[in-house]
């Protein structure tokens, strides 16, 4: 009893995979699984087929043949147990039964027939044996890489206090260098005399809220501390000249090593020296008199099966003046036909003006609008909708994890209302901690892979008509599918739920309106799908 050979053919007699058992040429091999499928009959039941010098017994698997070739003094019964795991092998390994499929995962095949088959014979194994064989667990290698890994992050921390050390040295050194007479003269010589004497002041504004005396606010003008002294001119608060006293600084290599650290994924806190006038990056300042600004914020919690966990808007409508002529003005507005949003007004607005003819302003008309106010200005109205009505979702997103052998294959899709065009769209999905990046089969769109936070982002630039619905297709290694979640979102559109326009700007006192912009934006602040 010997088998000769155990193949994976096409229905052509195309070989696939082919293991053979005895010494045999490949000629007579390749002849013999050519000479198969002019052997098969149509309509025939039978799983084996005799020749003069061998038999086949074989097994369809869709389009393709599991095929054993042996001799004809082998026991058929117990090939036919042999034909029977391996033709439960051949899927747990080869994600599908195609040419495609048995080509990438021909050598795990060939490793598993080698563990099923032995010179021939038929060892005494179940497929769950088989399957361990081939992984090759093994407690010795994952201590040798636990080891491995630890000495690489004990070389890290080497490097870190090496760098350390030298940035302390080349500090000393120049202390050493520079930092002798020369730096004290050069210090001393720029006195800067900072005594608070007369000429000082601190100036309060009170334009923090509607109108005069609401609100106050402090602030410290940097013109306003006079440092005069009498008979002596002012110092010179400057910098001193370069080369002279000390100068603290970062070397190129210092740079170099620092860059090294953030491709690794540390991060790095520099020092930055704060200097006057420094602060955080704002918005460009609105350039027209008058300024209205719709926003509305989205907070939606999607289930992952489908249905609404929670879904909340948000919206406020602020003003903003530059000129405090211009603030003697009343606002008229349109609203869509939503009934449920729920407008509430400031309270110092009139809210019966605003409910019997939607004009916003001020309880007394004597009293301007506060102007100069920092962001977006004053909220005039806020309003609110929750819903659990799922066709008010302006995005949604599918996610179908599924894992198959030693790999899992995400088909994710996202679907878009009519409602609103959507710009800057990021999906961003929690993946397990991974050596390389994901492989991205499909997608409409960009993807990056943020391997510090590991989370896989698909970016859409445009969600508009062309493409109300996209796809995108991954795979990775073997996970619990819930690892795949929470899915967060984030997006932006230049309409909104409440539709709000700004129709007219009325003066109080008469004359010309001032003109006037309306910026409208929705955004997402807490979008997920769980």
């Amino acid at each position: 009893m010997v088998v000769l050979a155990a193949s994976i053919i096409s229905k052509s007699g195309k070989a696939l995979v082919s293991r053979q058992f005895v010494d045999m040429s490949r000629i007579r091999i390749e002849g013999y699984l050519a000479a198969f499928p002019k052997l098969v009959g149509t309509g025939k039941q039978h799983t084996y087929i005799e020749t003069e010098n061998v038999r086949y017994v074989y097994q369809p698997m869709e389009s393709l043949y599991l095929l054993l070739v042996t001799n004809k003094q082998s026991n058929i019964l117990e090939d036919l147990e042999t034909l029977r795991l391996l033709s439960k092998l051949v899927p747990e390994y080869s994600y599908s039964l195609d040419e495609e499929g048995i080509g990438r995962t021909a050598f795990e095949i060939l490793f598993a027939f080698d563990e099923v088959i032995s010179l021939g014979h038929k060892e005494s194994v179940t497929g769950a044996q088989v399957k361990q064989y081939c992984e090759m667990e093994s407690h010795e290698e994952r201590l040798h890489k636990l080891v491995l890994q630890s000495k690489i992050n004990e070389t890290k921390d080497v490097m870190k206090r090496k760098a350390s050390e030298i940035d302390k040295s080349k500090i000393e050194k120049n202390r050493g260098e520079k930092g002798g007479y020369m730096s004290l003269q050069s210090m001393g010589s720029g006195r800067i005399d900072s005594g608070f004497g007369n000429d000082n002041s601190i100036s309060i504004s009170s334009s923090g809220g509607f109108g005069g005396g609401s609100g106050f606010g402090l602030s410290a003008d940097v013109d306003s501390f006079s440092t005069k002294s009498k008979g002596r001119p002012p110092a010179s608060a400057t910098a001193p000249p370069k080369g002279l006293g000390m100068q603290l600084g970062k070397t190129q290599r210092t740079n170099q090593f620092l860059e090294s650290l953030k491709a690794e994924g540390e991060v790095i806190v520099e020092d930055v020296r704060p200097s006057v006038g420094q602060s955080k990056p704002t918005a460009p300042p609105p350039t027209d008199p008058v300024t209205l600004t719709v926003e509305e914020k989205l907070n939606v919690t999607l289930k992952r099966d489908g249905g609404i966990g929670s879904f909340d808007v948000q919206g406020t409508l602020a003003l903003q003046i530059l000129n405090q002529d211009d603030g003697l003005i009343q606002v008229q507005i349109e609203t869509g036909d939503n009934p449920g949003i729920l407008f509430k007004t400031h309270p110092n607005i009139n809210k019966e003006l605003f409910s019997n003819e939607n004009i916003v302003g001020l309880k007394d008309q004597n009293r301007p609008f506060p102007t100069g106010q920092a962001g977006d200005g004053v909220s005039l109205l806020r309003w609110r909708m929750q819903s659990a009505d799922e066709s008010l979702v302006p995005l949604s997103i599918n996610c179908w994890p599924s894992v198959s052998g030693n790999e899992t294959y995400v088909s994710m899709e996202y679907e878009a209302s009519q409602m609103f065009d959507l710009q800057n769209v990021v999906i961003a999905v929690p993946l397990p901690a991974l050596r390389e990046a994901p492989n991205v089969q499909q997608i409409d769109g960009e993807w990056r892979y943020d391997s510090k936070n590991s989370v896989l982002e698909w970016s859409i630039v445009l969600i508009d008509n062309s493409n109300r619905s996209g796809s995108m297709e991954f795979v990775v290694p073997p996970v619990d599918t819930s690892a795949f979640f929470p899915i967060s979102v984030r997006f932006t559109a230049t309409s909104t739920f409440s539709d709000l326009k700004v129709l007219n700007i009325i003066p109080l006192r008469g004359g010309t309106p001032p003109k006037f912009s309306q910026r409208t934006v929705l955004s997402t602040e807490n979008y997920q799908v769980v």
